[in-house]
């Protein structure tokens, strides 16, 4: 054991560490994510693996957000990086530089995420949509002021319906920062209230030079928007998250400027349509009011007011008569009744029958009506013309 040097399992880390990472240096591996994590720190931690072995990999915060899509399991990649080692582990994995997807691109895939998350969160939602004005007096483009795309929605709104007041907003419409650009624009329109409806796009081109509209910070702004928005971008076969989000699609930014504003010769015919329209309406009106008036004048009642009158206080006579029969019979009724009424009061009188011989007998301030409820002492007895006070002495028999 004297004869080998005894090393410390740092330095033997140390020395592979140096060995790996010179030797294996801005690799490009291809493989198939599994366990991906997104930690809290923003660093990616995930394992590439195909049939038989499997290595360890990260990518750190600053390259993460140069990502334009989001890696997942089962997503099949390359990855172009240095080869690491972890010492307090003594792990060795790839460090990312650069992720790229195989089979669809990396902005594809980024369009399809971002697509597939807003859907989720209903910003597609048709209930959403704002209607555009039917005749908008101004019109905000966020658009570059360079492009073809302005000159050719100038040209089309000046010639279609030349009042309608064109406000620009210029903006990058690709590159770095280009989506900041679109999308505080479309806040400071809607701050200010500057406009009826906006139209934002751009010509045609790549899907990198389309990118900016794919962006989700334009899409958030699209969809917070109060004023209408119409999404124009590139020509008809391309489509942009913004078109999803946007109060409206048009399929190009000429197509967006026939879409806002109204052919002014269509407009004129449509008036000249609704004063025809309103002319013949009003004269079958008056028409129509003659022939009542006419009809009126020609009327019995019109021409005879002295004869409706007399026929009508006639009625009213009748009505008189009617009501006095009513009342008349209604009162010999009652008057009947009363009679009958006072006829069985009068039987029910008991000094009628004590006119016949009978008395009543009280005792004790109670009319005794039984010979069993009498008793010796001083009793009343009643006759029809007045009443003597008497006593009883006798047996009961």
């Amino acid at each position: 054991m004297s004869d080998n040097k005894i090393v410390s399992v740092s330095e033997l880390t140390r020395q592979i560490k140096g060995v790996l990472e010179l030797g294996f240096a801005n690799l490009w591996v291809q493989g198939e994510i599994s366990n991906f994590k997104l930690h809290t720190s923003g660093h990616l931690y995930f394992t590439l693996k195909d049939e038989q072995a499997q290595i360890s990999a990260v990518m750190w915060r600053s390259r993460v957000a140069q990502l334009r899509f989001r890696p997942a399991d089962g997503m099949k990649v390359m990855v172009r990086g240095n080869i690491t080692v972890y010492e307090p582990r003594g792990n060795y994995q790839i460090d990312c530089a650069h992720i790229q997807p195989l089979g669809k691109g990396d902005l594809q895939i980024a369009f399809e995420q971002l697509k597939q998350k807003l859907f989720n969160e209903g910003l597609f939602d048709d209930n959403n949509k704002k209607p555009l004005p039917e005749f908008p007096q101004k019109i905000g483009i966020v658009t570059s002021p360079t492009g073809a795309a302005i000159r050719d929605m100038i040209a089309v709104i000046s010639r279609r319906f030349p009042s309608v007041e064109i406000i620009l907003v210029p903006v990058k419409v690709q590159g770095l920062g280009a989506a900041e650009e679109i999308a505080q624009a479309i806040r400071d329109i809607n701050d200010r209230s500057l406009v009826d409806v906006i139209i934002i796009g751009r010509g045609g081109g790549s899907l990198e030079d389309l990118w900016a509209f794919n962006e989700e910070v334009v899409a958030r702004a699209v969809y917070h928007s109060k004023t209408p928005v119409i999404s124009a971008v590139g020509h008809e076969v391309d489509f942009s998250i913004s078109d999803f989000v946007a109060d409206l699609r048009a399929p190009t930014p000429s197509a967006a400027a026939e879409l806002v504003v109204k052919d002014k010769n269509e407009v004129v015919e449509l008036i000249r349509n609704f004063c025809y329209t309103m002319t013949s309406t009003m004269n079958n009106s008056i028409d129509s009011y003659k022939q009542t008036i006419a009809h009126l004048t020609q009327s019995y009642s019109f021409n005879k007011p002295h004869d409706l009158l007399r026929q009508r206080s006639q009625h009213v006579d009748d009505l008189h008569r009617r009501l006095e029969q009513n009342l008349t019979h209604q009162y010999v009724l009652l008057r009947q009744q009363v009679t009958s009424l006072d006829s069985r009061i009068k039987t029910l009188d008991p000094t009628l029958v004590l006119k016949r011989g009978y008395v009543i007998v009280r005792q004790s301030n109670r009319i005794v009506s039984k010979r069993k409820d009498a008793s010796n002492g001083a009793v009343e007895i009643e006759f029809h013309d007045g009443s003597i006070d008497a006593e009883i002495t006798g047996k009961r028999k």
